[in-house]
C-alpha cells in the first residue's frame, strides 16, 4: 500500500491507514477483471453496488492482497464477493457487483442523463 492510498483530506491526513474510498477502487478493479474477461467488444460493465465491511487496518508500507470470486451469475449480471488481507489478518471482506451493457446502450444512458 502507498501514500496516495491513505485517508487523506482536503483538511489533511486522517490516519495512516488504507482509505475505504482506495479499498473500494482496488475492490472494483479485482472485481471487473471478470467482466473484462466475459464482456465482448461491444460491451462494457458498469457498477451496480459496493459493499465493504472493515475488519482491521492496513498500514502504509503493508503488502495487501485482494482476491474476488463470482458469487452470482446471472444474464448480464456478474457479482463478486472479495477478502482484503494482510498476511493471515483479515482487513476488510464484502461484495461488489456489475451489469455487463452493450456500449450503445451505455452511450444512450449518458445522453438521456445528459439532456435531463
Amino acid at each position: 500500500m502507498e501514500e496516495t492510498d491513505l485517508a487523506t483530506f482536503e483538511t489533511g491526513n486522517v490516519h495512516p491507514f488504507y482509505g475505504t474510498f482506495a479499498l473500494g477502487r482496488d475492490v472494483e478493479w479485482a472485481c471487473r477483471q471478470f467482466v473484462l474477461n466475459m464482456k465482448d467488444p461491444d460491451e462494457e460493465g458498469i457498477g451496480t453496488f459496493l459493499h465493504i465491511n472493515h475488519k482491521s487496518p492496513a498500514m502504509l508500507g503493508d503488502t495487501v492482497i485482494i482476491s474476488a470470486t463470482v458469487s452470482h451469475l446471472h444474464g448480464n449480471t456478474v457479482d463478486c464477493d472479495f477478502r482484503v488481507m494482510v498476511g493471515d489478518r483479515l482487513v476488510a471482506e464484502g461484495a461488489q457487483g456489475q451489469k455487463i451493457l452493450k456500449k450503445e446502450k451505455v452511450e444512450r444512458l449518458i445522453s438521456d442523463l445528459r439532456r435531463g
